[in-house]
């Protein structure tokens, strides 16, 4: 039973390993290719506006119960920049309350302006996001599809700055932009998502991109080929992360992905405990469910074997959640075996491990800040927070990457926003999850203890960051808000001034933007 057991930690232990050097990998891939796109030339925009014709684009905002932020979402779609009579809105509203009659007085006021916007509501709610992106897809006038969730406020030149793109290459399927944050200063909570964020869009995504790999779709501050998506089957609803079911099926196809790493879409992060909790969740179990569906296909393919491989990691990347609670809960057991006394190679073994394991992703998050935020001691101060929150998400990840794995189905939540004021409080609770955090956090300190009393201190470490982790998360999930308790200073509201108008109708200053645009 011993040998069983050490031969089980070692083995989850090598599994994260792998997962968790291959962030040195995309580092690198990154590093590369990094001084070759910074020479992309810029001023393609305007040759191509001027030798080719442009082609009709179609915004689409996918909208359910989002009355808090719609309003600056709206303006700032209008407020984008493109040729006159060229540009189609759609608003993909499912809304079950207020919002759907603030949508309506929007709409009506832009609409009075020659604004070319209307509303596109369905009877049922079928397929969720995916559903209402098809829905709004037949209807589209336009040859490309820009598409933006109810939070981001797309800048007013995204459209200059993606669909020349489309006129250089005929067998680009989709751009994807990065995002950027506007309320990352609220919190602790709010800090780490945005290092963790940056470290996707800025390393992994250029990465892949870059690199002719698979790279994904992000489901919004993107363009999309409408040709693409019909010939590759429209927005399927059979995983929770259609966005990636789709861009990895385009690219089967042989169609291209391009990511803008310079072009930065502003969103809002979640605040609340809970909504984090339930957007990780989504993400973790829609690419599982991804990774079940199109791995196979791609495996059979004739991809070399580096594209394959680095597909795998991918897809299934939320793996690391499941092996990392293994590794928690199978730490005392460890402790007590004959092997993990003996041996006097297996704990410092393991011990290098783990601490490889924790270095390597912030090899990502330390690249990206550096090249986002240079040298600001603040932002690299930080770092330690996304260790400290991504063993948080640990329950919750694992919670969804079983699900996926066994099949289970559950419906499409939506991630709720706050917005600049709010009008209407969203909240999606699961506090059973708390308990587990709180369980495992007393276990892990219990487990902490024990090590330490055995003489083992170089593990010490890594289990009072589980121990605090789950602690940290447990205890916020059950207070009455779910907000992060550690704020650090709150800029939302100047910063939400600077990127949106505000305001249920259309004020003189939107009037006189739209018509300088004309």
């Amino acid at each position: 039973m011993d040998t069983l057991l050490t031969l089980a930690y070692s083995f989850l232990g090598f599994l994260l390993l792998i997962y968790s050097l291959n962030c040195f990998v995309m580092v690198y891939l990154f590093l590369r290719r990094k001084k070759e796109a910074d020479q992309t030339d810029e001023s393609m925009v305007q040759d191509l506006f001027l030798h080719q014709t442009p082609p009709h684009v179609t915004t689409q905002i996918p909208v359910f119960n989002e009355c808090n932020v719609i309003e600056r979402c709206i303006h700032a779609v209008c407020r984008m920049k493109y040729l006159k009579g060229l540009h189609e809105i759609q608003i993909l509203d499912d809304s079950t309350d207020e919002t759907s009659e603030l949508i309506n007085r929007l709409v009506d006021s832009y609409r009075a302006l020659g604004v070319d916007i209307k509303v596109i509501r369905r009877e049922a709610r079928t397929g969720f996001k995916a559903g209402a992106l098809n829905n709004g897809l037949q209807q589209a006038k336009g040859d490309l599809l820009a598409l933006f969730d109810a939070d981001f406020i797309p800048p007013d030149d995204f459209l200059l700055k993606t669909v020349p793109n489309f006129l250089k290459n005929d067998r680009l399927g989709f751009v994807q932009a990065r995002w950027s944050h506007l309320n990352s200063n609220v919190s602790l909570l709010t800090r780490a998502q945005e290092i963790g964020i940056d470290g996707h869009f800025m390393v992994e995504q250029a990465a892949r991109a870059w690199n002719g790999l698979y790279m994904n779709f992000n489901g919004t501050a993107g363009v999309w080929r409408k040709k693409t998506i019909l010939s590759s089957g429209g927005w399927q609803w059979d995983t929770l992360t259609e966005d990636m079911d789709l861009s990895y099926r385009i690219q089967i196809e042989g169609w291209k992905p391009l990511f803008i790493y310079d072009l930065a879409v502003p969103a809002e992060l979640p605040e609340d405990v809970h909504a984090f909790k339930s957007q990780q969740f989504r993400w973790a179990k829609g690419s599982i469910q991804t990774a079940k569906k199109l791995l196979p296909i791609i495996l059979k393919g004739k991809d070399s074997w580096f594209k394959k491989f680095q597909a795998i990691m991918h897809l299934s990347h939320y793996i690391v959640y499941p092996l990392m609670l293994m590794l928690a809960l199978l730490s005392y057991p460890v402790l007590m075996t004959n092997h993990f006394h003996e041996s006097p190679v297996y704990y410092p073994l393991n011990t290098l491990i783990l601490l490889l394991a924790l270095i390597a992703p912030n090899s990502v998050y330390l690249t990206s800040q550096l090249i986002i935020n240079g040298c600001r001691f603040s932002k690299l101060l930080m770092l330690s927070s996304v260790v400290l929150i991504g063993v948080g998400a640990v329950v919750s990840n694992s919670i969804g990457v079983f699900e996926a794995l066994i099949g289970r189905n559950s419906d499409f939540i939506r991630t709720p926003k706050k917005g600049e004021v709010i009008k209407k409080k969203y909240s999606v609770k699961r506090i059973y999850v708390a308990w587990y955090e709180l369980v495992l956090g007393l276990y892990c300190l219990f487990v902490f203890i024990s090590y330490i009393q055995a003489g083992r201190f170089w593990m010490g470490p890594f289990l009072f960051i589980y121990s605090v982790g789950f602690l940290y998360f447990g205890i916020v999930s059950l207070t009455s808000s779910g907000k992060d308790p550690f704020v650090l200073r709150d800029v939302f509201k100047k910063l939400l001034k600077r990127n949106s108008l505000g305001g249920d109708s259309v004020t003189e200053t939107e009037t006189e933007l739209f018509s300088s645009m004309a």
